[in-house]
């Protein structure tokens, strides 16, 4: 069984940082991409930013240029770096995975995991 576990979720001030992790685990699987999303109060969730294999990075416009995802290939971990936060930027964030999953009962096939959530406020 995949498993995402993120952590780095806490209360900053407007204008703070704050960087937050995600590792996958479990056996049998390889990762294609990585992602974040978040999901404000009464809001849908929404895409933040994802990097691909081959370190192909894609950004929501609201955090462009504030915001930036990495990955790390040997740990499995995929790290997303938020500069000058803005209240609008309170949310719960998700990691997500598209991984390719080799146990007998996915046999390959390619499938989305996600993380539980880790709750950003950014408030003063």
């Amino acid at each position: 069984q995949v498993q995402l576990v993120e952590s780095g979720g806490t209360l900053v001030q407007p204008g703070g940082s704050l960087r937050l992790s995600c590792v996958a685990s479990g056996t049998r699987f390889s990762i294609n991409a990585m992602g974040w999303y978040r999901q404000a109060s009464e809001k849908e969730r929404e895409l933040v930013a994802s990097i691909r294999s081959g370190g192909i990075t894609n950004y929501a416009d609201s955090v462009k240029g504030r915001f930036t995802i990495s990955r790390d290939n040997a740990k499995n971990t995929v790290y997303l770096q938020m500069n000058s936060l803005k209240p609008e930027d309170t949310a719960v964030y998700y990691c997500n995975s598209e991984i390719t999953d080799y146990t007998i009962t996915y046999s390959g096939t390619r499938r989305e995991v996600w993380g539980q959530g880790t709750l950003v406020t950014v408030s003063s």
